[in-house]
């Protein structure tokens, strides 16, 4: 494994924390009956503004709490494993940032739920994985975009339907933005490069190679490659496997006949 990403136990501790905490804060709704939805995020108002800092941990009912905890045990779990000295920062300041934008630009109702912080991440990891041009971020980043592309969708303007829970598309655009501020603000260290292969340097010349030169000029195996003057691989282009045989360069002692 490359040595700039560890796997640590805060991998795994830290999206389980959050995660139990915003079910805790559900269990501790229903247990009691009480409605933490007035502690969310009122844009514009003073009272309004402690839904910057609870926001992400109340959720209307569980399946808002269910659609939410998923994607935050993967995001999480990738920010840690790949951005640790920047995961904590980039989860405060996000839901800080975040949580202010929302209450500048939302409409005036009560704007709950951690999906603003999953945008937050999505945003980040994306963003900053470009920015990087280290492929195995840049491969985080294509892989964010296959699982959770859908998410951009959300962040456009969607009517009020009577009846039907209405989406902040707000806190999702203000987590999107957010995301991609803290991508410019928080740098990573230079990481190792992955080394080139011979044949990946502009001046690799096939015919110089002694591998090669083990092949025509249509791909066929022209030549047995003998490696230490020990092994000899037989290459078959068949169902055949590879063969291994063995050839010690030690002279045997003839006996004398009786």
């Amino acid at each position: 494994m490359d040595k700039d990403f560890k796997f640590t136990n805060a991998v795994v501790i830290l999206p389980l924390i959050f995660v139990v905490v915003i079910w805790l804060v559900f269990w501790l709704e229903v247990r009691f009956d009480y409605d933490f939805i007035q502690n969310g995020i009122y844009p514009r108002t003073f009272s309004g503004l402690q839904g910057v800092v609870f926001s992400p941990f109340i959720h209307a009912d569980s399946e808002h709490l269910y659609n939410n905890s998923l994607p935050l045990l993967v995001l999480l779990a990738a920010l840690q494993f790949f951005y640790p000295r920047q995961s904590l920062k980039v989860v405060l300041c996000g839901i800080l940032l975040s949580g202010i934008l929302t209450w500048s630009i939302g409409r005036e109702n009560y704007h709950i739920g951690a999906s603003g912080l999953i945008y937050v991440l999505f945003s980040f990891i994306f963003f900053k994985g470009i920015q990087t041009k280290h492929i195995r971020l840049i491969a985080l980043s294509l892989t964010v975009i296959i699982v959770y592309g859908g998410l951009v969708w959300y962040i456009f303007p969607t009517p009020d339907v009577p009846g039907e829970k209405s989406i902040s598309w707000e806190g999702h655009l203000s987590g999107l933005l957010a995301g991609f501020i803290l991508s410019i603000i928080y740098k990573t260290p230079e990481y190792k490069k992955v080394p080139k292969y011979d044949w990946e340097k502009p001046d690799y010349n096939s015919e110089e190679d002694e591998f090669m030169q083990r092949f025509d000029e249509n791909g066929n195996f022209v030549n047995l490659p003998v490696v230490e003057d020990e092994v000899i691989l037989t290459y078959y282009f068949s169902n055949i496997p590879v063969s291994y045989e063995i050839i010690s360069n030690e002279k045997s002692e003839s006996k004398p006949e009786s």
